[in-house]
């Protein structure tokens, strides 16, 4: 059932039977109705099973809807979507009785206007409590959409005390505004973690005849990495693009390796060995040290 919603989550959260049938089995469509981890919401068309309000359970409990419930709300880009609304109650208080099932978090300090935290304290909590890779892509999210700044982000974190504060300053270390996607804010998380560096994101290559914009890139290297979504490269439009493109940075001295959702999500280490390959020169790889060098602006220069 994950790979059902999988494509689900990917298509923000509804798909026709068609464009399921495209990635998985009828089998495993089958199988993901029966145990409820997606319903048919009209003939051919399936979508993730409908989430308790968090609002009304934080209602319920006295508190604030928080942590990946409230990137929710706020319109960031999460990796997955919460199973149960997650909420933040004043530290002490104790679970209260009600029909909405919750996931509790407690905090001192805690506002007693609002539903919902503030979309710093948001993004702290999910850089505490997420995984690396979930956490950077909705502190990403944040800086792209400029409701945070990044040295606010920063100073924040490096306040921060308690379990998950390490995490939560690697998360503000390494957030940029100018990651377009949740999946190219995964694939640099995976490196970052790796220990790889000089990788930007959206590295523009440029000369007289051309340009492009990498998401991706170590210049110095000449090694370009792009995340690549069906949605954007589904056509035949799209795919005569691609190729003319590719071969454009090749005859740059651009390696340009090219990487799927599913390498990315589900497959890390291969992605990670691919790139590390590509760094040490492997056979197969040329080292650009005799192409004609272009012009590179990182986009946005500055980071936000």
């Amino acid at each position: 059932m994950p790979e059902v919603v999988d494509v689900l989550l990917r298509r923000e959260g509804t798909a026709t039977f068609g464009q399921l049938r495209a990635v998985v089995s009828g089998r495993a469509i089958r199988a993901a109705l029966a145990t409820g981890s997606i319903r048919r919401i009209a003939k051919g068309v399936y979508a993730l099973p409908a989430a308790p309000d968090p609002i009304t359970a934080a209602r319920a409990q006295g508190g604030l809807v928080s942590h990946l419930s409230a990137a929710v709300l706020h319109g960031f880009d999460v990796l997955e979507l919460p199973d149960k609304p997650q909420i933040t109650v004043p530290r002490g208080q104790h679970r209260r009785l009600s029909p909405v099932s919750c996931v509790l978090h407690w905090a001192d300090d805690l506002p007693s206007d609002g539903t919902c935290t503030s979309k710093l304290q948001t993004v702290l909590d999910c850089a505490r409590t997420l995984p690396f890779a979930a956490g950077l892509t909705i502190a990403d999210s944040a800086l792209r959409g400029r409701v945070l700044d990044r040295s606010q982000l920063m100073v924040a974190a490096a306040n921060l005390s308690g379990p998950g504060c390490r995490r939560a300053r690697q998360v503000a270390a390494a957030a940029d505004g100018r990651a377009e996607s949740p999946l190219e804010s995964v694939l640099r998380a995976i490196l970052i973690e790796a220990g790889i560096l000089g990788f930007e994101p959206q590295v523009v290559v440029r000369d007289g005849t051309f340009s492009s914009r990498i998401d991706l890139a170590n210049p110095a290297l000449m090694i370009a990495v792009e995340a690549d979504g069906f949605a954007y490269h589904g056509t035949r439009a799209a795919l005569a693009r691609d190729c003319r493109r590719h071969v454009s940075l090749t005859v740059r001295g651009w390696r340009l390796l090219r990487f799927s959702w599913e390498d990315v999500m589900f497959d890390p280490e291969w992605v990670l060995q691919a790139i590390r390959d590509a760094i040490a020169g492997s056979p197969g790889h040329h080292n650009g040290s005799d192409s004609r060098t272009a012009t590179l602006e990182a986009a946005g220069s500055g980071r936000l």
